[in-house]
């Protein structure tokens, strides 16, 4: 092939692949099947690999990068990435109006959505994407340059750029990608993000840039940070210009200093929020003139010449039709509210958990009242009150019976929770076995919940150790499975087979015991048979562990039907051999972390994985012994306690501030 040859077919790939990943990403319409996009995409890797001069940076091939990055670097910002204050009513944005004008003469606002997503940076060198970082604490990010070239809607090179140029944008998962992302969860038996927000920040944060791009994030920019060779004016100036030069841009209205007009803004983006693809968690209200905000100025968080009008929890009434309860994997019996189809933040809603007994008779709950609904965190549905109960309702109790197997229920101790003490009960063994199979325990990969339950119906397993014994047989006669998904699926199971005894013990369900449990007892006892014998009062004197958490341990083991399991699974070739971890960094040796809330970019488990990286324990619950609560937003029981105790409380940004501060 010639170079004029190759050239002519670089410009019609890169046209077809980005056209196909439009309508892939953005239209979630494809037209043309995978394989055919990775064809064309290989088809181009070649080419540009023959003919090296070929290779632009916006290049299709130079989206996605499937590769481990490492450890995110640390990005100093030049400019601040600075938070905005919050204001909860009009009357405090009437108020700021009128701050704004005392300071100067004849302002101008503008009002935008404010986007429920992370934060970042991307700059550009003589109109080439440079470098991308998060906001981190506003004064330091990390480096997620790889990560962003991912997300389509960021342009990798500008046209009739300036030579330099720093601008901020929200980075966000669109609704609909969040419902798929939940999906494939769920069906994997994975933890699911709480929200579209921190599943955006989870996914930006991954290390490996190809699991980004399946996440589908897009981002909306809002501010300019720096810009050389152009002098702008005004904020509307610059998203114009930004616009022009190929961002997507937020949408913005310009109001004079009118509170009654800047309201009308405010609410006319609030209708729309649930139309929207995206989430909002508020409105933006700035001041325009960029003079105007270097004489306005800022405190050491905010900018004094912007607020953030955050929308009150949107709540609804209706009417409910039942109450089901459901069988988790320990036998909890757990109420579920079924109730006429609502929409709230944007999302039709007809369920919510009803956590158990106590909190049924605190708010009256009785089937057929009319109950007042609202999204916690404008994503879990939640029963705040029961409006009205009709005529010759009752007060609604538990079944006194396990409405899977009809076992006897009953109240376990002191806990509010009503118990199923049946271990054959069919709805814990196919939840044991979706837990036991799950990315955090056993991490089966494949064997979701759908599986499982068709496993169990055709009775080919009756318990986790029965995965051991499946033959490529059995699974071929099973629906949809082929030869290359039974062979997957054997694979991953015997993969398994070489999990640590940590994750063995997390992977097997004991009452109150997660991974961090799990692995303090290891670290603790050493080996399955120390593990086995331990009585509770030595289970109690580990650090970290309570009194509750040691009884369930000794008991699970004193269980017949439990050390069968175990017995079962060494039998089937599950190694439960278990190596302390060596940690090169230990600078919280010998200190105690509770994680509490949602943080801001990372999952719980990234969190407690980064603080024992640097010889710090994570416990589940604040005592005496605790050193430091690291608390997210919605921090609850566990952020009081602390305060209560005088125990320090930081947040996330502080927490990498302090692992990052030695670090070479």
């Amino acid at each position: 092939m010639t170079h004029e040859q190759a050239e002519h077919r670089v410009k019609a790939l890169t046209a077809e692949l980005l056209r196909m990943a439009h309508e892939y990403y953005d239209l979630d319409a494809p037209s043309a099947e995978d394989y055919e996009y990775d064809m064309k995409m290989q088809e181009l890797r070649d080419l540009e690999a023959a003919f090296p001069d070929l290779l632009e940076p916006d290049s299709p091939t130079q989206r996605v990068q499937g590769v481990a990055s490492g450890r995110f670097a640390k990005v100093t910002h030049a400019v601040q990435m600075a938070s905005l204050q919050d204001v909860f009513s009009f009357e405090q944005v009437a108020a700021f109006v009128q701050r704004v004008q005392e300071a100067v003469d004849e302002p101008q606002f503008t009002v935008e959505p404010k986007i429920d997503g992370l934060s970042v940076s991307l700059e550009y060198e003589n109109g080439i994407l440079t470098r991308g970082s998060t906001r981190g604490d506003g004064f330091v990010g990390e480096d997620v340059t790889a990560n962003l070239k991912t997300i389509r809607s960021i342009p990798l090179k500008l046209k009739d750029a300036p030579r330099l140029l720093e601008v901020r944008g929200e980075v966000y998962m669109p609704r609909a990608s969040f419902v798929r992302l939940s999906a494939q969860q769920e069906a994997a038996g994975e933890e699911l993000f709480k929200n579209p927000r921190n599943a955006a920040a989870g996914s930006l944060r991954q290390k490996d840039s190809a699991v980004t791009a399946s996440r589908r994030l897009q981002i909306f920019v809002f501010n300019l940070q720096r810009i050389e060779s152009e002098t702008l004016t005004s904020h509307a100036e610059t998203i114009d210009r930004l616009k022009a030069l190929g961002f997507p841009v937020i949408p913005y209205t310009r109001c004079p200093a009118d509170p009654d007009q800047i309201r009308a803004a405010i609410e006319a983006i609030g209708a729309q929020r649930g139309e929207l693809p995206f989430d909002i968690d508020g409105v933006v209200v700035k001041t325009d003139s960029l003079a105007q905000r270097e004489q306005i100025g800022a405190t050491a968080k905010y900018p004094k010449w912007a607020v953030a009008y955050k929308f009150p929890p949107e709540e609804k009434e209706t009417k409910l039709r039942a109450i089901e309860v459901q069988v988790g994997r320990t036998g909890v019996l757990t109420p579920v509210a079924v109730f006429d189809e609502i929409t709230l933040a944007g999302t039709s809603v007809s369920r919510a958990v009803l956590h158990n007994q106590q909190y049924i008779t605190e708010k009256d709950i009785r089937v057929g009242d009319l109950i007042r609904v609202r999204k916690a965190g404008d994503i879990i549905p939640e029963v705040l009150a029961s409006v009205s109960h009709e005529p010759e309702s009752v007060p609604y109790q538990l079944p006194d019976r396990c409405p899977v197997c009809g076992a006897p229920a009953e109240r376990d101790g002191e806990e509010a929770a009503v118990r199923c003490f049946n271990p054959a009960c069919p709805a814990q063994i196919f939840r044991q076995i979706v837990h036991f199979a799950s990315k955090n325990a056993m991490n089966i990969d494949g064997l979701g919940p759908a599986i499982v339950q068709q496993l169990l119906d055709e009775k080919l397993i009756a318990s986790a150790a029965d995965l051991y014994t499946l033959t490529k047989e059995q699974l071929l006669r099973l629906e949809g499975f082929k030869e290359k998904s039974a062979d997957n699926l054997l694979r991953a199971v015997e993969r398994s087979k070489e999990q640590p005894l940590d994750r063995v013990i997390a992977a097997l369900g004991i009452r109150n015991i997660g991974q961090t449990a799990a692995t303090l007892l290891c670290d603790h006892f050493g080996s399955l048979e120390a593990v086995r014998g331990a009585k509770a009062e030595d289970i109690a004197a580990i650090d970290g562990f309570g009194g509750i958490m040691a009884e369930a341990v000794a008991e699970a083991f004193s269980e017949p039907s439990f050390t069968a399991l175990v017995d079962a699974l060494l039998a089937r070739g599950v190694k439960m051999q278990y190596e302390a971890k060596t940690v090169a960094d230990t600078r919280f040796s010998g200190m105690t972390f509770v994680l509490t809330g949602t943080l801001p970019t990372m999952k719980r488990d990234e969190a407690k994985a980064l603080i024992e990286a640097h010889g710090g324990k994570v416990s589940g619950s604040v005592s005496k012994k605790t050193s430091v609560v690291v608390a997210g937003d919605d921090a609850g029981s566990k952020l009081t306690k602390a305060e209560s105790l005088g125990i320090e409380v930081i947040d996330e940004a502080e927490l990498l501030r302090r692992c990052a501060e030695t670090e070479n």
